[in-house]
């Protein structure tokens, strides 16, 4: 525990800080000082500038459930880790439910970022149901699934397609493990 002493011009600063809001906030000082405080908006003001930022919102969205399905399904279903009696088998299919769950909700943020873009979501339009088709699948990718590691795979090409046909290309981007676990 500190010493009071030590408290005591912290207390003395809080409360001049304190009476002196007080007194300026009703006062026309408050309204001239906000004058000319600018606070940056964080929201695009043009039409442009938000079908921008759908379009990088989209990119960023399906670039994180592509890299998530491809590092965490496919490719050890590729190399057998998926397979009865693979070493760590129990941990790889805990990892990959784990990563269809991630994927299936950075589509569905794909899809709704695409709703910005009236080229995007015509593109992104027949996707949609495969999309939503994805639900119940990262509990079928924890049992070894073959289907669903297909049915992750041929959603994730289509969902590119879209984007690439839409002039927005879409990168593969992995996410770290604790990323992952954040959802």
């Amino acid at each position: 525990m500190p010493p009071i002493r030590a408290l005591v011009p912290v207390l003395a600063v809080c409360s001049t800080l304190s009476v002196g809001a007080a007194a300026c906030a009703s006062g026309s000082a408050t309204r001239q000082v906000a004058a000319y405080i600018t606070v940056p908006s964080s929201s695009p003001s043009t039409p442009a500038q938000r079908q921008q930022l759908a379009r990088s919102r989209f990119a960023l969205s399906a670039g994180l459930a592509a890299g998530t399905v491809r590092e965490w399904i496919v490719q050890p279903w590729k190399s057998g880790e998926f397979a009865d009696g693979a070493q760590g088998r129990a941990a790889t299919l805990l990892k990959a439910g784990l990563a269809g769950t991630f994927a299936y909700d950075r589509l569905k943020g794909a899809r709704y970022n695409a709703k910005g873009d009236p080229a995007l979501a015509r593109a992104l339009a027949p996707v949609s149901a495969s999309i939503d088709a994805l639900k119940y699948l990262p509990g079928k990718l924890r049992q070894g699934d073959a289907a669903a590691v297909a049915a992750f795979d041929a959603v994730i090409r289509k969902v590119k397609a879209a984007g690439k046909s839409a002039g927005v290309p879409v990168h593969n981007q992995v996410p770290s493990g604790p990323q992952l676990a954040r959802g």
